[in-house]
């Protein structure tokens, strides 16, 4: 009897572990991805994506990267921050030239800056993720 009581908690937790479901499966959440410059007046790139409710943002740009040909990204792994990103779409930021590629979460027109990275930031459902190619130089 403990044996049968010990398999169903086993069970419930692996089920509890991989996030929220429905009848149907997993719950996925609609995402929207742009990708742009400041640095440019090259118009923005825009794409369509999901996440399983509860993940994050990496396995989103990930999934994109799979079903759309023209999206592709690189990420550097940092040993104390984790994965950031480095280059989108063949476009890498540059040390010497001080770009980086900024993640921003627009809403009704205003613009926030992520306050974790990539690979911790769980995005909304309908939520615009706007990756920015930008500069820290002073203009």
């Amino acid at each position: 009897m403990a044996l049968g009581t010990a398999l169903a908690t086993v069970g419930l937790l692996l089920l509890l572990s991989r996030g929220p479901f429905t009848d149907a499966g997993p719950v996925t959440l609609p995402i929207w991805v742009s990708v742009g410059s400041d640095l440019s007046n090259i118009k923005p790139e825009f794409y369509s994506s999901s996440v399983m409710e509860g993940g994050v943002l990496l396995g989103a740009l990930r999934k994109l990267q799979e079903t759309e040909l023209d999206f592709k990204f690189t990420v550097k792994e940092d040993p104390d921050f984790g994965p950031f990103l480095e280059s989108v779409n063949g476009v890498a930021g540059n040390e010497h030239e001080q770009t980086y590629w900024e993640i921003l979460s627009e809403s009704s027109g205003e613009y926030a800056r992520l306050d974790v990275g990539i690979g911790c930031y769980k995005p909304k459902a309908n939520e615009h993720i706007v990756l920015r190619l930008s500069t820290r130089k002073q203009q």
